[in-house]
């Protein structure tokens, strides 16, 4: 029985510290994230990779954290922000006649993430992701769902870092 009080008393202390969820450790006091708008300084052509990015980044907190999404700094506790800043789709595998059978999209993404009561970021750095497709069998919207995956991929490792820095 004491041993029993005495797991429980310190994991109740261990609990006032930190909070997990699905692998997830947030210091208690951080509650919000705001997350703003991605502008996409990339020329893509592709009008929607902006919203595609943010929604991504805002479900990846929203279903995988207890955070709770703000629509403004003055009410956040943390900050992820950022700006799409390259895209390209290149031929990543080339046939035997010399078309390509596979290409590669790839984008890049400078964020920076902070704490509001903390002046200097936790971290500010570049992200990329790609994901192929095959541009003879749909080159429109095989397109469109690589970029979607790419920006996947850099949702995933922006949430990774920022969950990974507490």
């Amino acid at each position: 029985m004491a041993v029993f009080l005495l797991v429980s008393v310190a994991l109740g202390a261990a609990g006032c510290v930190r909070y997990s969820f699905t692998g997830v450790t947030i210091p208690a006091n951080v509650r919000t994230i705001y997350i703003p708008f991605f502008p996409d300084q990339s020329q893509s052509g592709l009008g929607n990779l902006s919203d595609q990015l943010n929604d991504a980044m805002i479900n990846r907190f929203i279903n995988q954290s207890r955070l709770q999404f703000t629509d403004s700094p003055e009410n956040a506790d943390a900050i992820i922000e950022g700006t799409i800043t390259s895209y390209s789709n290149r031929p990543f595998s080339v046939a035997g006649d010399q078309r390509a059978n596979l290409n590669r999209v790839q984008i890049s993404v400078r964020a920076t993430y902070r704490y509001t009561d903390n002046e200097q970021p936790e971290w500010q750095k570049s992200f990329s992701g790609n994901f192929e497709y095959d541009p003879v069998e749909d080159p429109v919207d095989g397109e469109t769902s690589a970029a979607f995956e790419a920006l996947s991929r850099i949702a995933d490792n922006m949430f990774n870092d920022a969950m990974g820095s507490w």
